[in-house]
């Protein structure tokens, strides 16, 4: 009796999984190696890990964001991520283009 045949995934993978307008959700696959090349983005950006290990750098801090981690990431600002090990990520997109946004606000729990 055969196996059925294995999922393959995307290296380096970007998919929409859902959008409401004023937010998107997308997840990322990289495999050992693989990095997202420097960038901005327009709106705020929370950035999960779900598997594995990103390491950031955004020309002033690096380090890495491990699973079950998030890694909040403002407007405009520069970064860069790659992946060591095979990892997989949610990003949430919070905001519209051309729609003034502001700066990531963390609550703590006290």
């Amino acid at each position: 009796m055969s196996e059925p045949p294995r999922e393959e995934h995307r290296p380096f993978g970007f998919e929409q999984i859902a959008d409401c307008g004023s937010m998107r959700v997308v997840g990322l696959r990289l495999e050992p190696g693989q990095n997202v090349p420097e960038h901005r983005n327009a709106i705020p950006v929370a950035l999960i890990v779900t598997q594995g290990k990103l390491h950031f750098d955004d020309g002033t801090r690096s380090g890495d964001v491990g699973a079950g981690e998030m890694m909040l990431i403002n407007p405009g600002e520069r970064h860069t991520y790659r992946a060591d090990v095979d990892t997989s990520a949610y990003l949430v997109f919070a905001g519209l283009p051309g729609v003034r946004s502001r700066t990531w606000t963390l609550r703590r729990k006290t």
